[in-house]
């Protein structure tokens, strides 16, 4: 039954309204972030102007806006066993790191701190991180949907566990990636006696988590 329930978690969500007949969004969490990921890439690959960049990122955007209703009603699920909640936490890490990713590069595009070049190197290190936590997903769903009996109920949440701290790592990563990336612009705005500029664009320290 926990199976069937982690499964569930992976696939669907029911959206948390007041009726009792609320509809079931479905959808493939570890392909949501491959989209995501796919997209990410092609800035990598052919954005060798700031307009290509922005092009190519607002297919990003598109591909996690089609993904977001999906983690928000995944968020107000709060009726689930712990082993299930492991999962569910797995998966909103993940669209975090994709939100993370999002809405800072977005910003980022703006900030005349950064060059094409830079700004291609900064989707690089995104995209690589996001990378590993796809990969992580996609694993979680493999163990967690899989029919093979070759792994008991231990294992297979030995797994999920390791998974998770795996995600949370890559999640901090990607934290860490984008704070140190917004110091670089602070400290040249800084040269500039800009700071200001730099703290509108992405909020101050108490308004933002960087």
């Amino acid at each position: 039954m926990k199976n069937l329930i982690i499964t569930a978690v992976l696939v669907t969500t029911a959206a948390t309204t007041t009726s009792a007949h609320a509809q079931f969004v479905v959808t493939d969490p570890a392909n949501l972030a491959s989209g995501i990921l796919n997209s990410a890439n092609e800035i990598v690959q052919t954005s060798n102007t700031v307009s290509n960049v922005v092009k190519n990122f607002n297919e990003v955007k598109k591909v996690y806006e089609q993904g977001k209703e999906y983690y928000d009603k995944l968020k107000a699920v709060n009726n689930l066993v712990k082993d299930a909640r492991k999962v569910q936490q797995t998966v909103l890490l993940v669209g975090d790191v994709s939100d993370m990713y999002v809405n800072n590069f977005g910003k980022m595009l703006n900030d005349p701190s950064f060059n094409t070049q830079e700004l291609t190197a900064i989707a690089n290190g995104y995209s690589t991180l996001l990378n590993e936590s796809t990969e992580l997903l996609k694993e979680l769903k493999q163990i967690v949907t899989s029919t093979n009996l070759s792994l008991n109920d231990k294992e297979r949440m030995d797994v999920i566990d390791r998974v998770y701290k795996e995600v949370k790592d890559y999640h901090n990563l990607v934290r860490y990636f984008t704070n140190k990336n917004i110091s670089v612009s602070y400290l040249r705005a800084k040269k500039q006696n800009n700071t200001q500029r730099v703290l509108n664009l992405y909020g101050t320290a108490d308004q933002k988590y960087w």
